[in-house]
């Protein structure tokens, strides 16, 4: 007998190393994934920092500041449902390395915007890219992995939100620190290019190719329908300020589109007629409740960062800098819990983000206490605990959330079940940086830390209630699941 394995079947050495090589290549294809949602996130809370320089450098007014913030998000949280349709269908590398390439032509743009007015029509389209490469991630992680290694990609999914958010601060003040003030600015743009480049050329060579399928139609009028409704939503949120009391009539358009979406995708879903959203994914109880609760939780998330930093720099004086300093040891616990509950989440389910929620309204009560007693000159170090266990509560919501909304969805249709799940989180985004902060400043009574910290208190008071909502939500689909166990 030859010691020789047969032509048709491998020897188990090579199928071995066939095996290795081809998990290697599905971690660097998630690293490919994640460096690219990094991008789409720095660009958020760099912006913020460099409005200052862009304001000199541009001579852009308040009005114009706000819509270069503003025109990002709108743009962002329009497109991932169409998105992740488009992935779904013509195949996820190629519309991820299609918003990968927009997304660095357009931050070249912006970076070379002679004017304010330009400079807002590149973040809309920088917002437009950004928006179609994140549902391709949600679905690649679906098709690349299962089980409890899917919980661990979902878990580095969640460091690279938390790091984001953390160094994109910093990395802006470094930047404008090391161009001045009229190149730092536009350097917080060219640092996309060569990112993206790198990205593009990895993802042609890491990432799984989707087949495109192609036999589906475009529901364009759906997508309308539930663009501009989002658009209503959004827009109400980030002018909330400008609208005022007028805000409120936006309601009656987004009610009607939402209603008439949901006719016409029920119809589409029955007849087997290619709906943008195939209603049947809302028929897994599972998917419905973490949807919901991401609705429910996100402006917590949002809002409370957000005021923080305002409470910093109005309430205390701080820079831009320093205050974003403050805000960091958020993001630190939001991407260690992250990580760490990615592993454990597929054992534990849905009790680890009732624990998540619960930690995270501990520690913004703890915060709203501090912020009375601490020293001005202190208060970034006082406030440091009770911003750490509110990330680490927040990294074990988000990532769980999102590994279990989308573990009984058929991976053919993940990005478009990511899709929805991340437009319920931009608009969770919006709603809470719009009631919260909306909150706090109606609070404000004079000026100083006292006035500033009471108006604080009362912003974590309205977050606590969205927190309460999404506990609520996790704690019936825990019973919920516990008697479907015992059936």
């Amino acid at each position: 007998m030859s010691e020789f394995p047969h032509h048709g079947a491998p020897a188990p050495e090579s199928r071995a190393v066939v095996d290795a090589e081809s998990d290697r290549t599905r971690w660097i294809a998630l690293l490919v994934c994640c460096s690219a949602l990094f991008m789409t996130l720095l660009d958020v809370s760099v912006t913020n920092v460099a409005l200052p320089s862009i304001s000199r450098s541009t001579g852009a007014g308040t009005s114009q500041l706000q819509w270069i913030v503003s025109g990002y998000t709108l743009a962002f949280g329009l497109v991932p449902v169409l998105a992740g349709r488009l992935g779904d269908d013509h195949g996820r590398r190629l519309m991820f390395q299609i918003g990968v390439a927009g997304f660095a032509l357009t931050s070249a743009l912006s970076g070379l915007a002679p004017t304010a007015e330009i400079l807002i029509v590149a973040r809309v389209f920088q917002g437009i890219s950004g928006g179609l490469i994140n549902p391709q991630v949600s679905g690649l992680i679906q098709q690349m992995f299962q089980g409890e290694e899917r919980g661990r990609a979902f878990g580095a999914l969640g460091t690279t939100v938390g790091m984001g958010t953390a160094l994109g601060p910093l990395v802006g003040g470094a930047l404008i620190a090391l161009g001045g003030p009229d190149l730092g600015w536009r350097l917080v743009f060219f640092v996309n290019i060569p990112v993206g480049i790198a990205v593009i050329l990895l993802g042609r060579r890491f990432l799984p190719q989707t087949p495109a399928t192609g036999r589906h139609r475009l529901d364009v009028i759906g997508s309308l329908m539930l663009g501009t409704a989002t658009f209503c939503v959004l827009f109400g949120a980030v002018q909330s300020e400008l609208l005022g009391r007028s805000v409120v009539l936006l309601v009656v358009p987004t009610a009607m589109l939402l209603l008439l979406f949901w006719r016409r995708e029920r119809r589409l879903t029955r007849e087997d007629q290619d709906p943008l959203v195939d209603l049947r994914l809302f028929r897994r109880p599972s998917y419905t409740a973490g949807v919901v609760l991401a609705l429910a939780y996100f402006p917590a998330m949002a809002g409370l960062p957000l005021v923080l930093a305002l409470y910093f720099q109005r309430g205390l004086g701080f820079s831009a800098l320093h205050s974003a300093l403050g805000v960091t040891a958020f993001a630190v616990g939001s991407a260690v819990s992250a990580q760490t509950a990615g592993r454990f989440v597929t054992r534990v389910g849905r009790p680890l983000i009732v624990v998540g929620t619960s930690t995270f309204g501990a520690g913004a009560i703890a915060m709203a206490l501090a912020a009375h007693s601490a020293p001005d000159q202190h208060a970034v170090l006082v406030l440091a605990g009770p911003l750490f266990v509110m990330g680490l509560g927040s990294g074990a919501v988000i990532t769980p959330n999102q590994a279990l909304t989308l573990a009984d969805v058929d991976p053919v249709a993940g990005s478009t079940a990511g899709g929805v799940l991340q437009t319920a989180q931009r608009v969770g985004l919006a709603i809470g940086q719009a009631v919260i902060g909306a909150v706090f400043f109606s609070a404000v009574v004079g000026s100083g830390p006292e006035a500033y910290a009471h108006a604080l208190q009362a912003a974590v008071i309205t977050a606590l209630c969205f927190v309460t909502a999404a506990t609520a939500i996790g704690i019936w689909e825990v019973v919920r699941g516990r008697r479907a166990a015992t059936r």
